[in-house]
């Protein structure tokens, strides 16, 4: 009975253990960014960059990275945020970012767009991006 106490106390944490997020931009990008405007940017109320370029989010297909950063940044759940975004199509007054299918999908966007932001686990962060925030 201890063991199987011990084995669920141990799947409880390493289930509650997630891994940390990084927002990225283009290398040549020289917008500072902080976790407010990240958040305004994915709910579609900020539409460029602190120096008036315009901006492209992406997210990613409902993953792991993609719930982490849902809850951590934008402070809604996966479901809750898919709710706020038919809203906004269905009144006219919005359309949700693009969903890539991986970090590497983000990676390789980011790195080719000038005006895209996008999130993936910062262990997967390479010299073609720019870091501009961790959650």
């Amino acid at each position: 009975m201890k063991k199987l106490i011990l084995a669920s106390a141990l799947t409880l944490c390493s289930i509650s253990a997630s891994a940390e997020v990084a927002v990225i931009v283009n290398a040549s990008n020289t917008s500072n960014l902080d976790a407010d405007t990240i958040k305004k940017i994915y709910l579609g109320k900020s539409k460029s960059f602190d120096n008036g370029a315009k901006v492209n989010p992406v997210n990613q297909n409902g993953n792991s990275v993609a719930d982490e950063f849902n809850d951590k940044v934008v402070g809604k759940s996966s479901s809750q945020l898919n709710a706020y975004w038919s809203k906004l199509v269905f009144t006219g007054k919005g359309t949700p970012p693009e969903k890539l299918d991986n970090d590497q999908a983000v990676l390789d966007f980011v790195a080719a767009n000038n005006d895209a932001i996008g999130y993936v686990d910062s262990a997967k962060v390479n010299d073609s991006v720019k870091v501009v925030g961790k959650f």
